[in-house]
């Protein structure tokens, strides 16, 4: 049977409900859901999964704080609750101490369009197994001017190993508390100097898979171009097809609206006419429970370029008003 994985809080309530359903209808009622706690903001998820026996939320306080101090250990400055947004994006790594032997874990803001089965199926041969072109763009793991990278990866390495940190199916117990130590030993010991950006959890992920060797498997790299699909809405290729999509007669095995922040997604289950990639699709799977509910739209729609543009100044903003104060 599928087990998957997600993180979540409440201000991605909207994104977590539309991922449930699409689990719900592809994979079946009763696949196992274990919720990782972006935080202390579940009250609406608590009330959401109450009707939903197959989900439940992580409650283990010791792998939690464990992976806290992780994190604060790796890259302290990312856990600053007032510059990231993602200040608990680090707590997927939860999913490696259990509750399921096997799994996958998928970000909130993604949406099931395909069976999983074939992804488990690589877990027989592979330790971690994803599903994305990461690999083409390796700034977002790696800082790629540092002159250390190439001492710690091969080049070829870095080439096709990257991935993305938002779909990965891996196994229980992959990082004991020995292996935590060592990677924290090697992140002081210079190797912290490779990590993109202060080493969010996507760059901390790529490095703890590669810097242990980790068997691993990438459907996007290894497939016949024939074969594989793209997973993300910055794709706008992709056909609907009764609510699934297709990339050149290929069905997806999943869709990440990556990108379209959590804000922009309340406004819209709200009513507000934003625009964004992919959004009957997803407003589909969002009230698939509840279809009366679905907003319908009176206003002109918003272009999602200009709103998100109005709220990166914000954001702005708010960081010069934090850093004066």
């Amino acid at each position: 049977m599928n087990r998957i994985c997600t993180l979540a809080n409440d201000k991605v309530c909207d994104q977590l409900i539309a991922l449930l359903n699409s689990i719900e209808i592809i994979l079946g009622s009763n696949t196992p859901v274990c919720i990782y706690p972006f935080d202390e903001h579940l009250e609406q998820i608590k009330t959401e999964i109450a009707s939903r026996p197959n989900v439940f939320i992580y409650e283990d306080t010791a792998s939690i704080q464990q992976w806290d101090e992780f994190m604060a250990a790796a890259a302290p400055e990312r856990l600053n609750r007032k510059k990231f947004r993602l200040y608990g994006a680090h707590r997927r790594f939860c999913t490696f101490d259990g509750p399921f032997e096997r799994f996958i874990y998928l970000d909130a803001d993604t949406l099931v369009m395909n069976s999983l089965d074939a992804v488990f199926d690589k877990l027989n041969d592979f330790d971690f197994v994803v599903y994305d072109f990461q690999f083409k763009d390796p700034t977002k793991a790696y800082n790629i001017n540092s002159p250390k990278l190439l001492q710690v990866f091969e080049q070829h390495r870095i080439d096709s190993e990257i991935f993305c940190s938002g779909f990965y199916a891996s196994k229980q117990g992959m990082f004991d508390r020995a292996t935590r130590n060592w990677l924290l030993e090697q992140l002081r010991s210079g190797d912290s100097e490779i990590l993109y950006s202060g080493a969010g959890e996507q760059p901390l992920l790529n490095y703890m898979v590669m810097k242990t060797r980790i068997p691993s498997y990438n459907f996007a790299w290894s497939l016949l171009d024939s074969e594989k699909t793209g997973c993300s809405v910055t794709s706008p290729h992709f056909q609907n097809r009764d609510n699934i999509l297709y990339d050149k007669g290929n069905r997806l095995t999943y869709i990440h609206y990556i990108g379209v922040q959590p804000d922009v997604i309340q406004r819209v289950c709200a009513g507000e006419n934003i625009e964004f990639p992919y959004r009957d699709l997803f407003l589909h799977y969002r009230y698939h429970r509840e279809p009366e509910k679905r907003p319908i739209f009176r206003e002109p729609p918003k272009s999602y370029t200009e709103v998100a543009r109005a709220n990166f100044l914000q954001r702005v903003l708010r960081k010069l008003r934090i850093n004066d104060g």
